[in-house]
């Protein structure tokens, strides 16, 4: 059985990773248990925390020792301002992040469930942070060794992907909602990771294999994925599907596990593993970043990943 990718990052890159999409500042609030309809709960724990699908696996990256850059918009408010420091801090190249005068960034309401560290999410964001294909820059989306994405701003994601492809630099996609047009994004994706969610609301199709069956024969993308929380992650590469489960770690909370998870195959992608030792490298990452609140509350460093893949 080929174990491999293709297609491969090329070398000679000033970054390892570049990612162009959603950032966001999330408030999370953790309650001993998930409140019924008209009742009352008192929190456990309320803080603010940065996060945003993108912007978080690039942190990830940074983590692990990659040089990452992200792309994307903030707001002139007091949350754009903590996002980019977020990334400063972290090491990650954010140049190109524009500050958009008078726009709110996009910030999140998350509910964590204390007893299991599951996660329901709301969202809002402004519609002045939408990037436009003429807003992107070519030089600095291909400046990276591999192109991640999330397809939110759909017509600039299919500009950056065309871009890649041109310059043969492999896509990898991070999809957990249907965007409009997102149709004529995928046939420029080398590696398409979407939620359990995505394959029935885009397809009508549940079960996983019969899912990524459908979006391979559909899209002809070289490797398909879904990440299914605590059940790990199952591929479908080289005509064989591949099982990968999770690990297990004390889960505070689950937000930030699929950004983690896209991070850590980005990783394993980048520096020659095999898709069986990238999947559980992947899935590695994710498991510890739940053992912190927040999107990137526990963003584990390559040593701390190695060592749970040498003890379980």
């Amino acid at each position: 059985m080929r174990d491999d990718f293709e297609p491969r990052p090329p070398t000679g890159k000033p970054f390892d990773a570049v990612g162009f999409g959603l950032n966001a500042v999330d408030h999370l609030i953790t309650v001993p248990h998930y409140p019924a309809f008209n009742t009352k709960v008192q929190l456990r724990e309320y803080v603010v925390r940065p996060g945003g699908q993108v912007a978080t696996a690039m942190v990830a990256l940074a983590r692990l020792g990659c040089r990452t850059r992200y792309i994307g918009k903030v707001g002139d408010d007091e949350f754009g301002r903590l996002q980019l420091r977020s990334l400063a801090e972290a090491g990650v190249e954010h140049s190109q992040v524009k500050v958009v005068p008078g726009a709110t960034s996009q910030l999140a309401f998350i509910l964590i469930d204390e007893p299991s560290g599951e996660r329901t999410i709301i969202w809002g964001r402004d519609p002045r942070l939408i990037m436009r294909p003429e807003e992107l820059e070519r030089e600095a989306i291909t400046s990276g060794r591999v192109l991640h994405l999330d397809g939110h701003d759909v017509a600039a994601a299919i500009q950056a992907a065309r871009w890649a492809r041109e310059a043969g630099i492999p896509v990898v996609i991070d999809l957990d909602n249907f965007y409009p047009g997102v149709e004529e994004l995928l046939p420029l994706v080398d590696y398409l990771i979407t939620s359990a969610e995505f394959p029935k609301r885009f397809l009508g199709i549940a079960e996983p294999e019969e899912a990524l069956r459908a979006l391979k024969r559909r899209y002809q993308n070289p490797f398909v994925a879904i990440t299914l929380g605590d059940q790990g992650a199952i591929a479908y590469c080289h005509g064989v599907f591949i099982h990968s489960p999770a690990f297990r770690v004390p889960c505070r909370d689950t937000t930030g596990a699929g950004d983690a998870f896209r991070g850590g195959f980005i990783y394993g992608l980048l520096n020659g593993l095999s898709v069986t030792e990238t999947l559980r490298f992947a899935n590695a990452v994710a498991g510890l970043n739940c053992r912190g609140v927040g999107a990137r509350g526990g963003l584990p460093t390559l040593a701390e990943v190695q060592e749970l893949l040498r003890t379980q």
